[in-house]
């Protein structure tokens, strides 16, 4: 069976589209733990992930989206976004010898979040939220693409000589 695209009101549907650079902010951190990268250079990555997207990403949910609708679903969510961004500062300020386990913990947690968000809470507050909630929504919402510039691409496999 084949799966369709799922369709995203348009209203919300950037904050859809910044979940697929999420998603391969989990495959490049899964790549770098599999290739045995420096930690530091990741850690490094993760940061600016942070301070690039995910701090705003994740700012315009809460202010903006999740604001007309406060029930369970939308709670979870920002109990998610606590969890990885305090997983995240606690990776920064480590000074632990081997953070593999903590980078794949942060790269499981964003990924079962953005797949959560995808599959669970977008379709509830597009069912639950008002034409013109969304309208409001969409007009509040950045139009900024995201775009990763990281420049150490620490993900790509090194070709030997």
């Amino acid at each position: 069976m084949e799966k369709k695209p799922i369709k995203r009101n348009e209203n919300i549907a950037k904050l859809s589209r910044d979940h697929h650079a999420s998603l391969m902010f989990c495959w490049k951190l899964r790549q770098g733990i599999k290739q045995h990268i420096s930690q530091e250079r990741m850690v490094n990555y993760v940061k600016y992930f942070l301070d690039s997207h995910m701090e705003h990403h994740f700012n315009e949910e809460e202010e903006i989206l999740f604001q007309p609708l406060q029930d369970d679903k939308v709670q979870k969510a920002k109990s998610d976004h606590v969890e990885i961004l305090r997983l995240i500062k606690a990776v920064l300020v480590s000074d632990k010898e081997d953070l593999g386990d903590e980078l794949a913990r942060l790269a499981d947690l964003v990924d079962a979040h953005v797949r959560y968000e995808e599959r669970i809470l977008f379709p509830h507050l597009e069912q639950n939220l008002t034409e013109l909630q969304l309208e409001n929504i969409g007009l509040k919402i950045s139009d900024e693409p995201l775009k990763d510039l990281y420049e150490d691409e620490f993900w790509v496999r090194s070709k030997s000589l």
